[in-house]
């Protein structure tokens, strides 16, 4: 299975943009559809966007829509979360997950590797 890698999280003002990104381990990253997840203190994991293998479809959970935009780039073997217009509740950690053949992508049960996550803090 592809290992995954977050990074770019970190403390930014509400309203302010941060790009999260999201690395395969090698080059099998290009057959994988990837979610990206959150988890706030308390609540169970959300999902937050879906792209599949070939970049051509995205999906995104209705409290991101409009704000998130989700891209690839296969050569590189890495996804990328462009998050604009932050608001404290989108205060969590992120996790992006691998999926090998496409199935209920707002599961979390439906992904077969999970990075270890990024924490992103959206402050007033």
């Amino acid at each position: 299975q592809v290992q995954l890698v977050e990074s770019g999280g970190g403390l930014v003002q509400a309203g302010a943009s941060r790009r999260l990104s999201c690395a395969g381990s090698d080059s099998s990253f290009s057959i994988y559809n990837i979610g990206w997840f959150r988890q706030a203190p308390g609540k169970e994991r959300e999902f937050v966007a879906y792209i599949n293998w070939g970049g051509a479809r995205t999906d995104y959970a209705d409290f991101v829509k409009g704000r998130f935009t989700m891209s690839r780039n296969n050569a590189e073997n890495t996804v990328f979360l462009q998050m604009n217009s932050l608001k404290p509740e989108d205060t969590a950690m992120y996790y992006c997950a691998a999926q090998a053949r496409e199935s209920n992508y707002y599961e979390t049960g439906s992904y077969d590797s999970w990075g270890q996550g990024t924490q992103v803090t959206v402050s007033l």
